[in-house]
């Protein structure tokens, strides 16, 4: 097999008889100074094909306009290795690209480009399947309709605000259950929000701890009060405070920001 490799370090290199050959790797650069003159000519079995494959960069292939990539773009390797099947047609990356013969194949990563750079015969001359899986165009969600654009960016983080909303069942003091989930909804979006800062999704994250603390105060003290009046030493020892509390959330009208 012949070994391209991406590194520009001489690491691995040898010297003999004015030349310097380039190793793979400590295995092959061993073998090499041991029986140097096995693995060049006039006594080594084989020589380089005359050609062989090299990696170039974006602004390569830009300046090859206008060579197109070979295999449609797809990645000869995922294909081959996954025995040609329609599933195994992967689309290569442009980051990943080899010139081989004149033409330019892209991998899918460094793995696949790998095992190209060491065998491209096996991979340079499969045809494509009659078959091919249908072109992905890049569409802006800005132009969708409403519901396809809410669906593409804001559908998993609503969804989650919404379970999570369900879960709790937030009702908060002197405000009705429906704009309280609705509250409940906007807090969490905002404390989830990946756009956002830390910051701010912090500062909204200790928002929402408060707003369930307050939406608890209704819970416990209903189970702490009853129609007899109970003497101030048999109330629970926080049972003033959260009174207290609760009887002040009527003065502060409140809001998601």
């Amino acid at each position: 097999a012949v070994v391209s490799t991406q590194s520009t370090g001489l690491q691995y290199t040898a010297e003999y008889r004015a030349r310097y050959y380039k190793m793979a790797g400590p295995t092959e650069l061993a073998l090499f100074l041991e029986a140097a003159e096995k693995y060049v000519a006039p006594a080594a079995p084989t020589s380089l094909p005359e050609s062989l494959p090299r990696c170039v960069s974006k602004a390569e292939v830009k300046q090859l306009f206008p060579k197109e990539l070979s295999f449609r773009g797809y990645c000869p390797v995922s294909y081959v290795l996954g025995n040609k099947r329609y599933e195994a047609l992967t689309p290569g990356s442009r980051d990943q690209v080899v010139l081989y013969k004149d033409e330019l194949f892209s991998m899918r990563d460094d793995t696949a480009l790998e095992v190209f750079l060491r065998q491209p015969w096996r991979f340079c001359d499969v045809p494509l399947p009659a078959k091919l899986p249908p072109a992905k165009i890049a569409q802006d969600v800005k132009t969708l309709p409403m519901l396809g654009y809410m669906e593409q960016s804001v559908a998993k983080a609503l969804i989650e605000a919404m379970t999570s909303c369900s879960d709790f069942k937030p009702k908060y003091p002197y405000v009705n259950a429906h704009k309280s989930a609705l509250l409940y909804v906007a807090y969490h979006l905002k404390a989830h929000n990946p756009k956002a800062t830390e910051f701010s999704r912090e500062k909204y994250r200790k928002k929402l701890e408060k707003y369930k603390e307050h939406c608890h105060l209704i819970k416990y003290l209903g189970a702490n009060m009853n129609r007899r009046y109970r003497p101030e030493s048999e109330r629970p020892i926080d049972f003033n405070f959260k009174m207290d509390e609760f009887l002040a959330l009527k003065n502060h009208p409140l809001s998601s920001s």
